[in-house]
């Protein structure tokens, strides 16, 4: 048998007036997500355990079927391995968001989604500026990057707030704070004045771009100790795409397959029908898929409602379609990792709604998928790495 995991990165959320009382979940038109629910087994999974950060570090390795807490990586670390980053005993790796701030109050925690190329080049123009041999710096994806700290290892123990908390709300009381955030705080004034001077970012505010204003540290990690690689605890050859290297690094940590497939973004750029192709052709030569998608939870983020409802239906129509024709053989599980209310523009723990359906699943009921239906199932999985124990069965779970 074959598997296969769709994640809708931050597709559940809250009932929204401006939907009718639905979700955005509910509102989109999904109608192969909801033919599988109609045969298959739906319910509610807590991929987020109580007292952890509700982010997708937490509810990802969940699904991947081990525990964030007993398995906790810090964020910056799973970052920094997607991107090959070797992180000494004595190093910190946090996540570093480009971000925008106006009368001090965070403008965009994304400096306005910039792009790749544009984003390394000023990250790099930062690095040249302040990179020493306590600090380097290292260009990711749009804005988000990843910052090395040398020989402060208290960091992993300060406070921090991340910048897609506050969108729009005052940075005051929101800045690191803690054990070694004064080392932190004068990097980040040092850097305003290194990103006003980067031609970079210059060349954004010529042509009216969001320019990027402040670096942003958060989400802290230290070198990860192994884990258990997902084939000797399942039993099981896994591959992934993704277009963030959040679910990238976990594959590294789990000795999964990392998929590069062209046009795998994060955001509604993102070459779907190809990502969902290229994926399920992965099971020619591995017994298991995940294909993460990113686009509901960004657009969440930008409190964007009909950015949201078209990202859910462009992940039903393009690739859960083509998981539901891939033909007899196939298990299928579809899920968020996390809600991100639009209310909100963040994340929260809440339980989320999954869907498993395929060879041996027998159905429970539910007339299509959303949270609603899912909760009126009456199922509960906690904790939330159980779907992984659900989708495989008695067929190399243990």
């Amino acid at each position: 048998m074959k598997y296969c995991i769709v994640i809708l990165d931050g597709a559940s959320g809250w009932p929204l007036e401006e939907l009718g009382g639905r979700t955005t979940l509910a509102a989109a038109r999904t109608p192969n997500l909801d033919a599988l629910a109609a045969s298959g087994f739906v319910g509610m999974a807590a991929t987020v355990p109580k007292g952890a950060e509700p982010s997708s570090s937490a509810a990802c390795t969940s699904i991947l079927g081990y525990d964030p807490v007993a398995d906790f990586v810090g964020r910056g670390a799973i970052e920094a391995a997607s991107m090959g980053i070797p992180l000494g005993p004595d190093e910190v790796a946090l996540r570093m968001n480009l971000v925008n701030t106006a009368g001090g109050v965070m403008a965009s925690y994304s400096c306005g989604h910039i792009s790749t190329a544009e984003s390394r080049a000023i990250v790099l123009d930062i690095d040249e500026v302040l990179g020493d041999d306590t600090f380097r710096f290292y260009p990711g994806v749009s804005y988000r990057h990843i910052l090395v700290v040398k020989g402060h290892p208290e960091l992993i123990d300060a406070c921090y707030t991340p910048p897609h908390d506050i969108s729009g709300l005052p940075i005051e009381g929101r800045l690191p704070s803690g054990p070694g955030s004064s080392v932190l705080l004068d990097l980040m004034r040092r850097a305003r004045r290194a990103l006003g001077s980067s031609p970079a970012n210059l060349c954004r505010g010529e042509a009216g771009d969001v320019v990027a204003t402040d670096i942003w540290p958060f989400w802290p990690g230290a070198a990860p100790r192994s884990l258990v690689p997902f084939r000797e605890l399942r039993g099981k050859a896994a591959a992934l795409t993704s277009g963030v290297d959040l679910l990238n690094g976990l594959a590294v940590l789990t000795g999964i397959d990392r998929l590069d497939i062209p046009g795998v973004t994060d955001g509604p750029d993102n070459d779907y029908a190809l990502q969902a192709e290229r994926g399920l052709a992965a099971l020619d030569h591995h017994d298991l898929v995940v294909i993460h998608v990113e686009t509901p939870d960004e657009a969440g983020h930008a409190g964007d409602v009909s950015a949201k409802v078209a990202g859910i239906e462009a992940i039903d129509s393009e690739v859960v379609r083509r998981a539901r024709d891939y033909g007899d053989g196939l298990r299928v599980l579809c899920m968020p990792d996390h809600p991100t209310p639009i209310a909100l523009r963040t994340h929260v723990g809440e339980p989320v709604p999954f869907v498993l359906a395929g060879p041996g699943v027998s159905a429970n009921g539910a007339p299509r998928f959303d949270e609603g239906s899912a909760r009126a199932t009456g199922v509960l999985l906690d904790p939330g790495r159980l779907v992984m124990d659900e989708l495989l069965g008695s067929d190399g779970s243990r």
